[in-house]
């Protein structure tokens, strides 16, 4: 075993996750341990306790507990990505050049791993090197039950750049879903601010966003401002209606949480619109019945950047997931019938 380290984050290696900068300096280490050092305190920036996510900049002090040597490592090898598992991966992939990759992530599929989570996008990564040295890596995060378009950067000169893109709004993301009754007016902003409440699980599971009056944001704790502009693009009746969202700001689980504070949860959320009420007409409801899926109906349509090397305006598109097509199918919907970006149309 090493003793206690403090190490400095050098030029170069700042704007970028704890854990990842950990992994680089000491690869031998795995992410499981790396978050038991972070929970229990071990590891320290410039003295105060910090998240695998905490973001290290240039100049910063680590505080790293005693890690055991290589050859001390007695944990079993980090699994192969299986062929089966590595033909998925890249059969997702809807884009890809020399700086970043672009993928139709299934629902389900979690982006990176967690207590109980072994197979991720993160860890099939892997199978996406396409010759490089270094998996690509992740600029931005999709829910595990929401499916779509997922960037991933090739080398981390990229990832930084997109990063900050993302961070400074300047990528556009379109949702499409589909939500119980028809939301009106039938184009708005939902403004409510975002709490993040905690789990009955003893690791937190459960945990959920509680929308927050925009007025009470600034005196509540730990409240973060949150804006989502929505727009109805059809309807079945006033029974549901598919409608198009975009998240301005990028809070967790924000276009469930802003659609259920509106009344019209998305399909399938039993998170926030109950997991087993049925929409009866009433537009309340997280399931439709009959033929209709009980998986979430939230699907990251479209995304559009600039190329941090062309400069050139990139529209990425992904196209409906299995349970969506099939809803889509049963209800007669026709993806041909609406604009691909309605508030663009609606100006």
């Amino acid at each position: 075993m090493s003793g206690v380290q403090t190490v400095i984050v050098e030029k170069g290696e700042g704007d970028q996750r704890l854990d990842r900068w950990l992994k680089r300096r000491f690869p031998h280490i795995a992410q499981g341990r790396i978050e038991k050092m972070c929970r229990k305190g071990e590891i320290r920036v410039d003295g105060g306790r910090v998240k695998p996510a905490s973001r290290v900049e240039e100049g910063q002090q680590v505080r790293i507990p005693p890690l055991p040597k290589p050859g001390e490592v007695t944990s079993a090898p980090k699994p192969k990505v299986s062929d089966k598992d590595a033909e998925l991966i890249q059969s997702c992939v809807i884009y890809r050049d020399d700086h970043i990759i672009a993928l139709n992530k299934p629902a389900g599929l979690p982006v990176q791993g967690g207590s109980k989570l072994t197979r991720h996008v993160d860890g099939l990564a892997e199978a996406l090197k396409f010759g490089y040295e270094d998996k690509p890596r992740l600029v931005h995060r999709l829910d595990k039950d929401t499916s779509g378009v997922l960037i991933l950067a090739r080398t981390r000169q990229i990832a930084a750049g997109l990063t900050n893109a993302f961070r400074a709004r300047e990528t556009r993301k379109i949702y499409w879903s589909i939500v119980a009754g028809v939301p009106h007016p039938r184009m708005g902003s939902v403004r409510y601010g975002l709490v993040k409440a905690p789990g009955h699980g003893k690791d937190g599971e459960g945990e959920k966003m509680i929308c927050v009056h925009p007025k009470e944001v600034e005196t509540t704790e730990g409240a973060k401002r949150a804006l989502t502009d929505y727009a109805v693009l059809t309807t079945l009746g006033q029974r549901a209606a598919w409608v198009a969202l975009v998240p301005v700001t990028g809070r967790t689980h924000q276009l469930r949480a802003h659609m259920a504070e509106m009344g019209h949860p998305i399909i399938g959320d039993g998170k926030y619109g109950g997991s087993g009420q049925e929409n009866l007409g009433d537009g309340w409801g997280a399931q439709l019945g009959g033929e209709i899926s009980r998986k979430l109906h939230l699907h990251a349509r479209s995304l559009t950047l600039t190329h941090p090397v062309t400069g050139k305006r990139l529209n990425l598109v992904a196209e409906l997931p299995d349970h969506m097509r099939r809803t889509w199918d049963y209800v007669g919907w026709d993806i041909r019938d609406v604009p691909e970006d309605p508030f663009e149309d609606m100006e």
